[in-house]
């Protein structure tokens, strides 16, 4: 996958479409019955995030809880995108999401989604998979895949912020409506006790905190020394210079424009909107985050 973006066509961008209630571009449906009908390990672990949310940081700590002192040559020869792969990802020219899933030589299979909690496959459920969902606040959540979709060439057109803005409010993004999603996942966490609810927020406030957290879900008791090195090597700076961790070797997205990881922050959002924009949000997230045990943070 790591091709020369100046040397290669790129795809064409994603329009968006109802796909089961849900919007969605072609890239993430095409393949869609064998999403549906994966068949889970009793092992595997899911991870589980609206787009933009925290994904490849929750990937990369737990690759690294697993494998970071077995298998040290994946660390500098497999990108993470590889070592956990997009399930319902179908990328043009390259192996889909289940695919490459299917040929996972390690165990357990660390599987990334985005799916809203009703379109995950069943076999997950059935099988009693562990699942980590990371969550992060609506505002810096937007303002992330406001960038994202601005240098990644398969996501639809992203227009001018304002026009964004209004977009993310009325859920129309790729996987649907962020309110949709992190309220979907926090009420299955009510009823599905394998589900770990992680904020993004408490992850950069506390790293090592969060990490130990996950360690307990997860029934792992690494040393401190192999933690110590964990929480070091998954820091922002760290693994936005790594080239196995920033997405760098992937050919549609143009870092010229934006890098992925952009800056990894907390509060960025004040940056980006205007205080009538602020006012509008709030009013309107008033009205859909209706469950008061879902809190997120905007500052800390």
């Amino acid at each position: 996958m790591s091709v020369n973006p100046d040397k290669m066509d790129l795809p064409p961008r994603g329009e968006l479409f109802d796909f089961h209630g849900v919007s969605m571009t072609h890239y993430f449906t095409d393949n869609w019955e064998n999403v549906q009908n994966f068949q889970a390990r009793p092992d595997d672990i899911l991870i589980a995030t609206y787009p933009k949310a925290g994904t490849t940081w929750v990937s990369y700590i737990l690759d690294l809880l697993y494998f970071g002192q077995t298998a040290l040559e994946r660390q500098t020869s497999i990108p993470v995108y590889e070592r956990v792969p997009f399930l319902e990802l179908t990328p043009p020219d390259s192996a889909s999401g289940t695919d490459l899933v299917n040929n996972l030589p390690t165990s357990p299979r660390l599987i990334k989604t985005h799916l809203p909690v009703q379109l995950v496959p069943k076999s997950f459920w059935e099988q009693n998979c562990r699942m980590v969902y990371v969550a992060r606040n609506a505002k810096d959540n937007m303002v992330s895949f406001f960038h994202f979709d601005s240098m990644n060439m398969m996501e639809p057109e992203p227009g001018d912020w304002n026009n964004f803005f209004q977009r993310f409010l009325d859920g129309k993004m790729v996987f649907g409506s962020w309110y949709d999603h992190v309220n979907g996942w926090w009420k299955k966490k009510q009823t599905y006790s394998k589900l770990h609810y992680m904020f993004y927020e408490d992850l950069i406030e506390d790293t090592g905190r969060e990490i130990d957290k996950l360690c307990c879900f997860l029934g792992l008791s690494p040393s401190a020394e192999e933690k110590k090195q964990i929480t070091g090597g998954v820091q922002f700076d760290n693994m936005k210079n790594n080239s196995m961790a920033n997405y760098s070797t992937v050919p549609f997205m143009d870092f010229k424009i934006s890098p992925f990881m952009r800056k990894g922050k907390v509060g960025d959002w004040k940056k980006h909107f205007t205080v009538a924009q602020n006012e509008e949000f709030d009013e309107d997230y008033k009205k859909k985050m209706k469950d008061p045990t879902l809190q997120f943070r905007t500052e800390i």
